[in-house]
């Protein structure tokens, strides 16, 4: 008995592999792509006024039904009514000063018919009348801008729409240009898909509603770059047959048809796809051992990966517990 008590545990190499779970490499082809896409409008316009001050009125909330030419927000006038009153002001003192010019000028037209004054001396009357003429014009643009600048004091909507978004308030002092509103223009509704790198958005899909209901999806734009956080390519689809219908900022399931993106790819299960800051990879297992080969991802789409790289179909990885190998770890595969 005491003897039993001599015998050390069994060294770390002598215990036996751990278990675990795989599934077999299959050949790419072509398939369905389900994303989740955002309902927008198809032209969204940020409001702001075209000119500085303090807001004292909101006519309208968020969410809200508007029409072209509906108020939607009002500034303090005070002074923009005093500017257009020293326009109004200035005019007035430069048609006088014209009408002066224009008198002088005449009487001296008519000495120098006379020859009582000189030729140089009806020149600069006639200099005189001219810049007088300049300043009246330029009073009069002044005068109109000032109007203008009243006028822009009413934030008015430029189209029929709903208003997603309205963050002016009153006694707000708001800038030029600095939005207030956010207005969805009524008309053709789009749905908004961010496609993972790689993936070429298709000309068309299909927009899946409740009660097993569909609308066509045309793509109509697509963004020049990929979004650098998410890495995603951003898509515009508009929806056919549907205009103020949907609901904007939804969430719809929409489906692509999509071709094998390119030769040499594999379809793997998600969660074979192990991510250790150097790219992505899966795990092999070959003769009880496990190896790291790295892959290229060219989508994802519910619990299958397209993948490309050195694999074969009918390979063997694991397809559970990725995050606790190391390369050559030996492994017991679970029965199928």
């Amino acid at each position: 008995m005491l003897s039993a008590c001599d015998k050390a545990p069994l060294p770390e190499a002598e215990k036996a592999p751990p278990f675990v779970r795989t599934a077999r490499v299959g050949a790419a082809a072509a398939a369905d792509l389900g994303l989740s896409g955002t309902v927008r409008a198809r032209v969204e316009s940020p409001l702001a006024f075209q000119v500085g001050g303090r807001i004292v009125r909101r006519a309208v909330d968020a969410g809200e039904q508007v029409r072209a030419g509906q108020l939607l927000f009002q500034l303090d006038t005070h002074d923009l009514e005093q500017g257009v009153r020293a326009a109004e002001a200035d005019l007035a003192a430069a048609e006088t000063a014209l009408t002066t010019a224009v008198a002088d000028l005449a009487r001296a037209r008519q000495l120098r018919e006379r020859s009582f004054t000189s030729e140089q001396a009806t020149e600069r009357f006639e200099l005189a009348r001219r810049e007088a003429q300049t300043r009246r014009e330029a009073a009069a643009a002044h005068l109109v801008q000032a109007r203008n600048a009243l006028g822009y004091a009413r934030l008015q909507a430029p189209a029929a729409g709903v208003l997603v978004d309205v963050a002016g308030e009153p006694g707000q002092v708001v800038g030029v240009g600095q939005r207030v509103a956010l207005l969805a223009q009524a008309g053709e509704r789009e749905l908004e898909v961010h496609f993972p790198a790689g993936v070429a958005p298709p000309a068309e899909g299909l927009a899946l509603l409740d009660g097993d209901m569909s609308l066509s999806l045309v793509l109509r734009e697509t963004a020049g770059a990929v979004e650098p956080q998410g890495r995603t390519l951003r898509a515009r689809y508009t929806v056919q047959g549907a205009r103020n219908e949907l609901v904007l900022g939804a969430v719809l399931r929409a489906r692509f048809h999509v071709g094998q993106q390119t030769e040499g790819g594999f379809v793997v299960p998600l969660a074979a796809l192990n991510e250790r800051g150097e790219g992505a990879r899966v795990w092999r297992v070959r003769d009880g051992i496990v190896e790291a080969v790295p892959v290229d991802v060219l989508r994802i789409g519910g619990e299958l990966a397209q993948v490309r790289g050195v694999l074969a179909t009918g390979d063997s990885v694991v397809a559970l517990g990725t995050h606790l190998l190391t390369e050559g770890m030996k492994v017991r595969e679970l029965a199928r």
